[in-house]
């Protein structure tokens, strides 16, 4: 069994979980992610992408929002609980290289993945900025480990409650212009993630993005993780999920990403009670 060794509530639907899992700890690199099955009643399974590994202590980190339901019952185990499965690691790891000027742009709960991507990129010998953005500054995560790592970190709110009064694509603008990097990397929500891609397009500059569609196997077999990449059909659990930003077909993206939407917002609301009643206890 994979023994929950820590939990740590980061905001009010953001959870940290330190996960003992030495085999996937040892074999994961930045980029990579889980599929995780809690058993029991609950054989949905979930792909979150590995925050940050420890080979020698044999742990993961894994940084998530509870949304559906299958989230939210995981955001009610403790420190001491187990899942029962996970598998990983999947997908194929980040291209990291030495590239020269690199921005990482990460939006709301997708600043956890790409904090390893961050580190990687450092270790590499890159100089590395960061821009952070959220609705609001109840919401950002771990701008503590981005400044320790990063060689600036830029934060943006959409209410201006912390840090600076705007998206993330007016930053990552100003620095194409100005610092003209070599390479940017973009982790949020796809709506995000469209149009910094399409901020970064006009300067030609390399775009990562890091896709996060409906998957139920991971292995390549169901095709539920489909999506257009240059006019092909890739699939983001073994191709992915990581592309050219200027690539992705991202309609077509949103459009199959709002499959579930309705059921999903439903399971939000009935299973968020609970949450809320941990919170009170705590």
């Amino acid at each position: 069994m994979n023994t929950i060794l820590s939990k740590q509530r980061l905001s009010q639907e953001v959870f940290r979980m330190v996960i003992q899992a030495p085999e996937i700890a040892e074999a994961r690199k930045p980029g990579q992610f889980i599929i995780l099955q809690l058993g029991g009643d609950f054989n949905e399974r979930i792909p979150l992408t590995i925050a940050d590994a420890d080979p020698v202590a044999g742990t993961i980190t894994l940084i998530f929002q509870a949304v559906g339901e299958t989230t939210h019952h995981l955001a009610l185990l403790e420190e001491g609980d187990s899942i029962e499965n996970l598998l990983g690691p999947l997908g194929k790891p980040t291209d990291i290289e030495k590239f020269g000027k690199v921005v990482c742009v990460g939006g709301g709960i997708g600043v956890a993945p790409l904090f390893p991507i961050v580190q990687g990129m450092k270790q590499m010998g890159n100089e590395v900025k960061v821009i952070m953005g959220a609705r609001n500054e109840s919401l950002l995560i771990m701008e503590e480990e981005m400044r320790a790592t990063a060689d600036e970190v830029i934060v943006v709110t959409d209410d201006g409650s912390y840090g600076r009064k705007a998206l993330v694509t007016e930053p990552l603008k100003e620095l194409c212009e100005t610092w003209k990097p070599d390479c940017v990397v973009i982790i949020g929500p796809p709506i995000m993630m469209k149009f910094a891609a399409l901020t970064t397009k006009p300067y030609g500059i390399h775009t990562i993005v890091s896709l996060n569609t409906i998957m139920i196997d991971g292995t390549g077999m169901c095709g539920g993780c489909r999506v257009s990449i240059g006019g092909k059909t890739k699939f983001v659990c073994v191709d992915g999920p990581e592309f050219d930003g200027h690539q992705v077909d991202w309609d077509n993206m949103l459009l199959r990403l709002g499959t579930y939407k309705p059921k999903e917002q439903e399971a939000h609301h009935r299973c968020h009670i609970g949450l809320d009643i941990k919170e009170g206890e705590a």
